[in-house]
């Protein structure tokens, strides 16, 4: 199968170009480079199998060449940073659901048998059943970055059962691994490294939540597809995550250890009960019996994905 990867020069979705291409496939990568780097792909840019296209989503014919001759799409390009949910909510929009819309555009009237895409756990906001089944709601999320998914999930919903084409959407717990560049545990290292002496922790440290590491995130995400195109099902949600949660002061605490510091902690007390910034989630657990019942299983829990993760950026 010949796949389309948008988004594939960022941090996950580099990862699921790997994986796809370990696994045999032709894979294009469409990305402008806002968010990704080519340097996480380069080691695929000699293969035959592997194709790469600089240009940006907003420009609807842009898409329309990318999906040519492609079987499947995996829908990864967005813009990541959830914080930027109120300093610009254009920005969010844009960057999901206005590409999204561009991308189901194109499709309409291509041969695309199917389209993956990689939603959140924002869009369940703040959730009163934890953790979290997929059939949770009403959904009701809290920031933009939440909203702009859940429009996202939506509208492809409504694309699939239209256009008949079959789709397939991952509610992502915290991803974290190499290559990336944003989020709590690339902060605090960064931090320490300008001063190894204090700490600055957005909130009360009690922020709890989820966190998957991003080999087995594409390994869920690759072995769950399989069982979708199986299933006969026109569109369908999955969450994928871990069965434990880490709390914001933990992940400190792992940081500053495996760094060899002893730093102080200051909290910024956060906004609305301890929250890092408005809009921040601060109890998020996913259900994963869903993903777990297709026989996907994730190889690290939380604390040792945020433990290996540490050890990788340190060694850049």
């Amino acid at each position: 199968m010949k796949v389309l990867v948008t988004g594939g020069a960022g941090f996950i979705g580099s990862h699921l170009v790997d994986g796809l291409m370990e696994s045999g496939y032709e894979v294009r990568v469409l990305d402008n480079l806002s968010a990704g780097s080519l340097d996480n792909v380069k080691h695929w840019l000699d293969n035959e199998r592997f194709e790469f296209i600089k240009g940006d989503m907003v420009d609807l014919e842009t898409v329309k060449k990318a999906i040519e001759g492609v079987d499947v799409v995996f829908h990864l390009a967005a813009n990541p940073e959830v914080r930027i949910s109120a300093q610009s909510p254009e920005t969010l929009y844009e960057s999901n659901v206005t590409i999204t819309y561009n991308l189901l555009e194109a499709m309409r009237n291509s041969d695309v048998e199917y389209l993956v895409f990689t939603s959140s756990s924002t869009v369940y906001g703040d959730a009163e059943v934890i953790p979290t089944p997929e059939s949770y709601g009403p959904l009701k999320p809290i920031s933009v970055y939440g909203g702009a998914k859940l429009a996202a999930e939506a509208i492809i919903s409504g694309y699939a059962h239209i256009f008949g084409f079959k789709a397939l959407s991952f509610r992502l717990a915290n991803i974290i691994g190499k290559r990336s560049n944003h989020g709590v545990i690339y902060d605090f290292i960064n931090k320490l490294r300008k001063n190894p002496n204090e700490l600055e922790i957005l909130g009360d440290g009690t922020q709890r939540k989820s966190y998957l590491h991003v080999s087995d995130t594409v390994e869920g995400m690759l072995h769950i597809f399989e069982h979708f195109k199986k299933s006969g099902e026109t569109y369908d949600v999955y969450n994928l995550g871990n069965d434990d949660w880490i709390t914001v002061k933990e992940i400190a605490e792992i940081v500053s250890e495996e760094m060899g510091l002893s730093p102080k902690f200051r909290f910024t007390g956060g906004v609305d009960g301890g929250r890092g910034w408005k809009g921040d989630v601060k109890l998020m657990l996913l259900d994963i019996g869903k993903a777990k019942s297709t026989g996907w299983r994730p190889k690290m829990n939380s604390y040792e994905a945020v433990r290996r993760t540490v050890k990788e950026l340190l060694e850049g």
